[in-house]
Formats: C-alpha cells, sequence, structure tokens
C-alpha cells in the first residue's frame, strides 16, 4: 500500500534527510587516496548516533556496514571494509539513518582525487538524471513519467539503465511501495499525491546494463566490470510540487 504521510510524520523526515545530508558533506571531506571503507563507515555510524539516530542499514537483512560503499564496477551494496581508495577510483556512498522511526536515505557517487574523463561524465549524467526525474515528482502525475525522465537523460548520454534494482517509498519501513524503476513508459504508472515521499535514484552503467552479485551474497557489481555511479535523494510530495529531504540545509 502507498503511504501518504501527515506533515507530523514529514517533520520527522526532514530530520532524519537532514542528518543523512549532513553525514553525506562529512564523508565527502573525508574522501580521499588510503582511506579504508571501514574509515568511512566509522564516521558514518559515529555522526549518525551523535544526532540520536540510528544507521538504517546496520543489521538490515544481515548487512553488517552502517553505510553501503561501493568502488569503481561496484554498483551498489558494498561492504566497508580494509580496502583502500586509490587516486582515480570512484566511491558511491548509500546513506540510511532513523530518527524517532522514520527513515531518510540518500545515495552518492565520489570522485578519489583526480578521474578519469569518462568518470567525470558519469557522475555527471547520472546526477543529472536524478534531478531530471525529480522534477516530474508532482501531484497528479504518473509515476513512470518521473521513471522515463530518468532513462531518457542516461540513454540519450549512451550510458546504460540497470533494471534489477529501483527506487522505492519510505518511512516507517526503509523499503515501501511504490517500487520506481529507472525506465518507464510516460503517463503510467500510479498517480503521485501529497505525503508520499519516495527514494529516487538512478543507478547508471558506462557499458552494458547487467550486473551480477558477488559470493559475499551482497556486493552488485557490473558484468562486463565497467564503471557504474548511483545518485539517491529522499523527495516528498507536497501539495505544490516536491521537497528533497536529503539536502544540506546550509
Amino acid at each position: 500500500m502507498i503511504i501518504c504521510k501527515s506533515e507530523v510524520e514529514l517533520d520527522l523526515m526532514r530530520e532524519a534527510g537532514r542528518i543523512v545530508a549532513d553525514t553525506h558533506r562529512l564523508l565527502a571531506r573525508a574522501i580521499r587516496p588510503n582511506i579504508t571503507t571501514k574509515e568511512l563507515d566509522q564516521i558514518a555510524e559515529d555522526y549518525i548516533r551523535s544526532q540520536g539516530a540510528i544507521p538504517s542499514f546496520k543489521g538490515y537483512n544481515g548487512f553488517p556496514g552502517s553505510i553501503c560503499a561501493s568502488v569503481n564496477e561496484e554498483l551498489v551494496h558494498g561492504i566497508p571494509g580494509p580496502r583502500k581508495l586509490v587516486e582515480g577510483d570512484i566511491i558511491s556512498i548509500d546513506i540510511g539513518a532513523q530518527y524517532k522511526g522514520y527513515h531518510g536515505d540518500s545515495a552518492w557517487t565520489y570522485p578519489v582525487g583526480e578521474i578519469s574523463e569518462t568518470a567525470k561524465r558519469l557522475l555527471a549524467v547520472t546526477e543529472e538524471s536524478l534531478y531530471r526525474g525529480i522534477a516530474e515528482a508532482k501531484p497528479d502525475a504518473r509515476l513512470y513519467t518521473l521513471s522515463h525522465a530518468i532513462q531518457t537523460c542516461i540513454e540519450d548520454a549512451g550510458f546504460s539503465v540497470v533494471i534489477e534494482y529501483v527506487g522505492h517509498g519510505i518511512g516507517t519501513d526503509l523499503h515501501e511501495e511504490p517500487q520506481i524503476p529507472n525506465y518507464g513508459v510516460p503517463d503510467k504508472g500510479p498517480r503521485l499525491k501529497p505525503g508520499m515521499v519516495l527514494a529516487i535514484e538512478p543507478m547508471v552503467v558506462v557499458g552494458e546494463r547487467f550486473v551480477q552479485t558477488l559470493e559475499d551474497d551482497w556486493t552488485v557489481v557490473t558484468a562486463d566490470r565497467t564503471l557504474c555511479a548511483h545518485f539517491e535523494h529522499t523527495v516528498a510530495i507536497t501539495a505544490s510540487g516536491y521537497e528533497i529531504l536529503t539536502l544540506p540545509r546550509s
């Protein structure tokens, strides 16, 4: 069932989103060659807990980290560990925080030092596709119009859309209805209503769209081992349009 939140619930989700955004800001400053993904995970967990929140991902279906840290050909669900970042890497960091029972969720892909022109373009296009989709998030719009805007942006740039992993509703559960694919036919799907909260998250591959899961049963990689990127915001539908809950406040 698609759930519309009250203003009280939205206020709690705004605070969860603020915590997620500030955690991203901390990690963006910390990312550099030689730092490990486990060190980034610890920075995130310490800050989230200092704000009276709980890392949404830690223990979720057995996931061991507080963040997902996915490097280069790793698309999503990378487990933080001893891996050291090196110059030229890109790292997708997915962060969730639960505040007083409500979740915020946002992912961003960051450069590590100087990166290739292909990687720069990948990051730019994936971020642009996120905001193209968000621009379609408004009352009475059909959900797959949003999905189509994301798909068009990605494919016009010559990149591929992953279809196995999608965005989702979010609230007291980390994953709620509806599912939000990053591809679709415009003017189809459920109508958006004020109070709906969506985690919109394009996942983009330089090469072919196919992915596989590694032996750790978590880390998803591109089948052809080409670079990939992941950007995500938590977005509330309002009476007049939308509000991004995981943007930094200042």
